[in-house]
């Protein structure tokens, strides 16, 4: 059995216009275009209200600008003290307070402020008093009466009246120096120099009374 081959020439073939096909629209002519003008019309909500430069770039930052003038730019910066005329700073200078220096005299052996305690301990009448109390009251001239007495120069400190006399070689000071408290009130010249010891401590044994100061 075999295939019958068609005749070419018998086959119709339609024409092109039975098949329509679209054509490319034309691009329109850059001649015919018409940009719109800028509007001055202004957005509701910002009528009365003009946006500069800096308030714009101000506005995208989100960062706080500062309009200064010639004349604040000008003027010199108070911060860090005040400013002289040529503008620098100017610090100042807070007074120094100078400690006063002590002269110290070496002790002599058997004279330290252990020996000083260890005498305080053994004996039992370093004021003097052999056998009186020392709770009396005493006037500042009687103290003035006891200034160069040997084994009895007393001193006003605090209000309490002591014997100095046995604390003499043991003052770090040396016995010139204690010797200006003799027979006067040396409080102020106590504290001018070593207000932090403990005098009532060091010189509880010395003790002979309290001042007077009814008179």
């Amino acid at each position: 059995m075999g295939y019958q081959k068609e005749n070419l020439d018998t086959i119709e073939v339609s024409p092109p216009d039975q098949y329509p096909v679209e054509s490319p629209k034309a691009l329109p002519s850059l001649q015919n275009i018409k940009l719109d003008e800028p509007s001055n019309d202004t957005p509701k909500g910002l009528e009365g209200s003009s946006l500069n430069n800096t308030q714009r770039r101000q506005t995208d930052n989100s960062k706080p600008v500062v309009n200064l003038k010639k004349e604040e730019l000008a003027k010199p910066s108070s911060c860090g003290g005040n400013t002289g005329e040529s503008g620098d700073a100017v610090t100042e200078k807070k007074p120094v307070q100078k400690k006063i220096a002590r002269a110290k005299v070496p002790f002599e052996k058997g004279y330290s402020q252990m020996d000083w305690l260890k005498l305080t301990r053994t004996d039992p009448d370093l004021a003097g008093l052999k056998g009186k109390s020392n709770r009396r009251l005493i006037t500042l001239e009687e103290v003035k009466q006891h200034k160069s007495t040997e084994g009895h120069i007393w001193t006003v400190l605090k209000g309490r009246v002591y014997n100095i006399s046995p604390y003499l070689k043991f003052h770090p000071g040396g016995v010139d120096m204690l010797m200006k408290a003799a027979g006067k009130d040396c409080t102020s010249l106590f504290n001018k120099y070593h207000a932090w010891v403990n005098a009532e401590f060091m010189l509880e044994k010395c003790l002979v009374g309290f001042l007077d100061v009814s008179e």
